[in-house]
C-alpha cells in the first residue's frame, strides 16, 4: 500500500507537540510492515537543510482557486534512512521562525499557508506520477486534503480512487478563519453550509475534514468517545456522530529507539528494570542540574510539558503551594508558553529553594534527564487525546499521577493500594484538591510502602507501547477507507 502523510510538524525536522512524534514513529513502523509511506511537510525556515541531507528534486505548479498559482520548490531526504521525506519550499509562506505563531501571535496567514501545502500534497503525487492509495491528513493544517480530493481530484484524475483518513489530534484546536479565504481554497459556495466547511458564518477546516475524510481517526480509544460528547467534542459532537461507523481511536505508539533508558544517549547513566542504578544517578544529576538538595530520600515530581490551560497549570498553581507546604518532595518543571505561568514557576522556584528547579524553555536532553530522574510524573489534564510523556515515564520507571481522561486513562493502570498492582495513580475530578489527595496518596506510599514504589516501577517498565501494534490498527482503517470511497464511486 501507498500511504502519504500530510503534517505540518514531524520529528525531528519540525516539532511543536506529539503530532511530529506520532507522524514520525507511524510512517516508520508503516515502512517495517512493507508499505510505501512518505511524508510531506512545508519547509520551514529553521529545518538544517544540511543536517538532515536535503536535497532539491523539482519544482511544481499549484493551482489554487481565483486562478492563482504558486510554483513551490519541492525537497527530499531520508528520515532514519527509510522513510522518504518531502518538503514544500515556499519562502513567503514557511521562511518563518515559528510554525503556527509569530512574536505576534498566530499568522493571520495561516488558512492560507496550510491549504497551500494541502493542495502541493496533491500535485506533487500527479507529478512525480507516485499515487497512493491513502492520504492521511493530520489535524485542520491538512484537514482541507479530503475536501480536495472530493472536490478537485474527484473525477478524470489519477488520484479520483484515493481515499482519505483525518487523524484528530487535539480537537482543541480546529482552525476556524473568516470566510474569506474560500475563494483561495477554490471550491463553490455550494460547499459554505454547517455539514461541510462552515461553522457559525466561518471556515472551520477540522469540520471540513471530518465531513469530506473517507475515514476519521483519533489518538486513544478512551477519547474517540469523549470527544462523540458535546463537552469532548468541542462543537463537533453532531458531526462526529454523523461519522461515527468511519471513526477509530487508536493510541499513538512510542519510539523506543529514542526512548529506552537502557540506550538512551542523553542519559548520564543507562538503566533496566533489573539494574536501577542508573536510575538512581540520574535522579543525583536531575538534583545538581536543576539546583535541588540532592537527597536520595525525598520522591521527585517531574513535569515535562507545553504552559497551556488543557494540560492542568490552574490546578497544579493551585495545589502545589499547599503539597509543598504539607508534604516531603521535590519538584522539576521543563516547559513554556502561558506567561503568566511562567512566572508562577519562576516564583515558586525562588520560593522553594533547593525544593523546586523551573527551566524556562524547551531542552530535549533535559526532558530525557527529567522522564529519567523522576520518581513521580505529573499529567493533571483537563482533556488528553493519548499523550507521549506518561507513556515515556512508564519506560523510565517513573510512575504518572494523571487524570483519568483520553489517553491518559487508556496507558496508565490505577495503583491499586491493597495489592500493589498498577502503573501509576489517576483522579477524575478536574479538581485541585483531586491533585493535590493524588499526590498525597504518591507520596504516603513513597514513605510507607516502598515495597509497593519498587513493584510499581517493575509493572509500569514492563509496558510495551510499540508502534507496531498502532500501526498495524492504521492498516485496518486504510482498508476501511478504501472500502468506503470505493462505495462512494458507485454511489
Amino acid at each position: 500500500m501507498k500511504v502519504l502523510l500530510i503534517t505540518s510538524e514531524c520529528a525531528p525536522f519540525a516539532k511543536v507537540g506529539g503530532l511530529g512524534d506520532m507522524v514520525a514513529g507511524l510512517a516508520k513502523s508503516l515502512r517495517q510492515l512493507g508499505h510505501d509511506a512518505r511524508i510531506v511537510l512545508p519547509l520551514y525556515s529553521f529545518i538544517d537543510r544540511k543536517k538532515f541531507g536535503l536535497h532539491i528534486v523539482g519544482s511544481h505548479c499549484v493551482h489554487m482557486g481565483g486562478n492563482i498559482e504558486h510554483w513551490v520548490g519541492l525537497h527530499e531526504t531520508q528520515m532514519d534512512g527509510s522513510v522518504p521525506v518531502w518538503f514544500v519550499e515556499y519562502e513567503s509562506y514557511f521562511g518563518r521562525l515559528g510554525l503556527y505563531d509569530g512574536a505576534q501571535g498566530h499568522y493571520t496567514d495561516n488558512a492560507y499557508r496550510y491549504a497551500m501545502l494541502s493542495k502541493a500534497a496533491l500535485q506533487i503525487c500527479k507529478d512525480r506520477q507516485w499515487i497512493p492509495q491513502i492520504m492521511h491528513a493530520h489535524d485542520w493544517p491538512s484537514a482541507l486534503v479530503p475536501v480536495f480530493l472530493k472536490t478537485w481530484d474527484r473525477v478524470l484524475s489519477p488520484l479520483s480512487e484515493t481515499a482519505s483518513v483525518l487523524t484528530i489530534h487535539n480537537i482543541g484546536y480546529q482552525g476556524v478563519y473568516p470566510p474569506d479565504v474560500l475563494p483561495y481554497i477554490g471550491v463553490s459556495g455550494d460547499h459554505f453550509h454547517p455539514g461541510a466547511l462552515e461553522d457559525h458564518g466561518k471556515i472551520n477546516l477540522l469540520k471540513a475534514g471530518i465531513n469530506y475524510a473517507d475515514a476519521i481517526t483519533t489518538v486513544s480509544p478512551t477519547h474517540a468517545q469523549e470527544i462523540l460528547q458535546p463537552e469532548g467534542g468541542m462543537g463537533m459532537a453532531p458531526f462526529l456522530n454523523n461519522r461515527r461507523a468511519d471513526l477509530a481511536g487508536i493510541l499513538n505508539g512510542a519510539d523506543y529507539s529514542h526512548w529506552d533508558p537502557a540506550t538512551d544517549p542523553l542519559l548520564p547513566a543507562q538503566y533496566t528494570a533489573g539494574n536501577l542504578a542508573g536510575k538512581a544517578a540520574c535522579k543525583t544529576v536531575l538534583q545538581a542540574q536543576l539546583g535541588l538538595a540532592e537527597r536520595s530520600d525525598l520522591p521527585v515530581f517531574g513535569i515535562v510539558s507545553r504552559f497551556a490551560t488543557q494540560k492542568g497549570f490552574t490546578l497544579l498553581r493551585e495545589a502545589l503551594p499547599a503539597a509543598l507546604q504539607q508534604m516531603q518532595f521535590q519538584l522539576v518543571v521543563l516547559g513554556n508558553g502561558d506567561t503568566d505561568t511562567e512566572n508562577y514557576f519562576r516564583w515558586l522556584q525562588q520560593t522553594n529553594p533547593g525544593r523546586v528547579g523551573a527551566f524556562l524553555g524547551f531542552n530535549n536532553e533535559l526532558s530525557h534527564l527529567i522522564e529519567a530522574g523522576s520518581d513521580f510524573f505529573l499529567m493533571p489534564s483537563l482533556y488528553e487525546p493519548c499523550g507521549l510523556s506518561q507513556i515515556y515515564a512508564l519506560r523510565y520507571g517513573t510512575l504518572p499521577i494523571v487524570r483519568a481522561t483520553g489517553g491518559l486513562d487508556d496507558t496508565v493502570i490505577n495503583y491499586n493500594e491493597a495489592t500493589g498492582t498498577g502503573t501509576g495513580f489517576k483522579f477524575i475530578l478536574p479538581t485541585a484538591q483531586a491533585l493535590f489527595d493524588t499526590m498525597g496518596w504518591a507520596v504516603s506510599t513513597w514513605f510507607d510502602r516502598p515495597q509497593h514504589i519498587a513493584k510499581l516501577r517493575q509493572q509500569a517498565m514492563a509496558q510495551n507501547f510499540s508502534w507496531e501494534n498502532s500501526a498495524t490498527q492504521y492498516v485496518q482503517t486504510y482498508q476501511h477507507a478504501i472500502q468506503v470511497k470505493r462505495a462512494t464511486l458507485k454511489g
